[in-house]
């Protein structure tokens, strides 16, 4: 192994280490890495300046086919996944827009009033609604929300909040693989081979939509002699505040639900009007900080920078692993594995994603795997396509496995403690991991019986 590779390699296990450590904030981590693969790999051992820029990727900013696609997508260029980046940023900005109007409290407390406030009924419906929302808004969003108002709808209702909470995280991971713009390893997976939100919704939100069905009932029956314990207690449905109590700005409140359904109809529509993600992304957050006027400066102000950077300084690292050929020595050694056989592909890069993603943040995972099966198709002559749903499924589910699997899982946890009700590796786990294992098994031999 050549020099460079043994310092690209070193260089993404220290930042893997550090994440997982969480000694160092993420942000901080990935970018000294990225910075050293970027001096140190390809500056002083490869002397390399166009692989330095190839990382950089700033040149496919200013492209038309960054912004507009017309005939045959082309996949993404190597190194910073400058769509990925805008495509979040906008949506965080339209979210918090959307935060601030009350849209997010009105919505769950108009369902449970639609459901009478009824325990089951509610710990169904939230289910429902976690994984819906969370095709379309980030999980961590739709958590830190969901979760808040479950525990006001406990104390009210008197029943045990934590049941219904690990039942939302785990819809809330799985609503987020059925879409595109769900979760952010899919996100990922999407801009970097071109694919377009029809084409997850026609297949990883086929295998979502199969796992929701089998979870619901899979959770229902782990917990309804909790949940069904307290809901005799006779609650004042009273003191329940009105889901018009949520709404803080009726005007702001109708702007951010057109934004929202612009967002979707421009998501669903995209392959169709060749619009990327990037300029979609770029769109909703100028219009969203133009109707949000005085307060704009206040939207620009809560977006998570530090999320941006993290993907920045890991677009940079794992451009280190592809740029020296590491991606491919891994590619070509599952393909030894396996000997062509694509069932045997299909198994490895599912199971793996998921056993990794449940340890470590999946989004390093995801964007390190991408380079990987795409060497692996053209080198083993498979589809593409198929590799692609596993991977996808692999790491946005695996992740919920465990407490820091995935970022909704901390959010989630963190809602719960802060209020008094500690969720411990023992309890987290002996929901989710049987969970996650029917819902990697259901997807594999859907995968099977449709592409393989």
């Amino acid at each position: 192994m050549a020099i460079q590779q043994i310092l690209a390699v070193t260089v993404f296990l220290a930042m893997f280490v550090f994440i997982v450590i969480d000694k160092i904030e993420r942000h901080y981590v990935t970018l000294g890495c990225g910075f050293l693969t970027l001096t140190v790999v390809f500056g002083f051992v490869m002397r390399d300046l166009e692989a330095i820029l190839t990382t950089l990727n700033l040149r496919s900013i200013f492209t038309l086919e960054f912004w507009h696609v017309s005939g045959a997508a082309e996949e993404s260029s190597a190194g910073i996944n400058w769509a990925t980046i805008i495509f979040i940023a906008g949506m965080m900005i339209m979210v918090e827009g959307m935060a601030r109007a009350g849209f997010f409290r009105w919505l769950c407390m108009l369902l449970a009033k639609i459901v009478h406030y009824k325990v089951i009924p509610l710990f169904v419906a939230f289910m429902v609604m976690s994984a819906v929302l969370a095709m379309f808004i980030d999980s961590i969003t739709v958590i830190l929300f969901l979760a808040a108002v479950t525990i006001e709808l406990a104390k009210l209702l008197k029943f045990n909040p934590v049941p219904m909470i690990l039942s939302e995280i785990f819809c809330a991971n799985l609503g987020g693989s059925a879409t595109m713009c769900g979760d952010p390893p899919n996100i990922i997976i999407g801009t970097s081979f071109s694919y377009s939100f029809s084409d997850f919704i026609t297949n990883t939100g086929f295998m979502a939509g199969v796992s929701l069905v089998l979870v619901i009932i899979y959770f229902f029956f782990v917990f309804r002699g909790e949940l069904k314990e307290q809901s005799g207690a006779g609650p004042d449905l009273t003191a329940i505040p009105s889901p018009r109590d949520a709404i803080v700005d009726k005007k702001n409140f109708a702007v951010s639900s057109v934004i929202f359904a612009c967002a979707i109809v421009m998501l669903v529509t995209h392959a169709q009007t060749g619009l990327t993600v990037a300029f979609i992304g770029l769109f909703i957050a100028v219009v969203t900080l133009i109707a949000a006027g005085k307060h704009a400066i206040k939207l620009l102000k809560l977006v998570d920078y530090k999320t941006l950077l993290f993907f920045v300084g890991l677009f940079i690292v794992v451009g280190g692993l592809e740029q020296t050929g590491i991606l491919e020595i891994i590619a070509g050694f599952i393909g030894d594995i396996s000997k062509g056989n694509l069932h045997l592909m299909v198994a490895i890069i599912i199971w793996i994603s998921a056993v990794a993603s449940a340890l470590v943040d999946n989004i390093p995972f995801a964007a390190t795997m991408v380079p990987v099966i795409r060497s692996l198709a053209v080198t083993q002559g498979v589809d593409l396509a198929t590799l692609t749903w596993a991977l996808s499924m692999g790491t946005d589910i695996g992740g919920s496995a465990t407490p820091i699997g995935a970022s909704a899982n901390v959010v989630g946890t963190s809602v719960a403690a802060k209020n008094g009700y500690i969720i411990g590796w023992g309890r987290y786990c002996k929901a989710a991991v049987p969970a996650t294992l029917l819902v990697i098994l259901v997807s594999m031999l859907l995968i099977f019986v449709r592409y393989c």
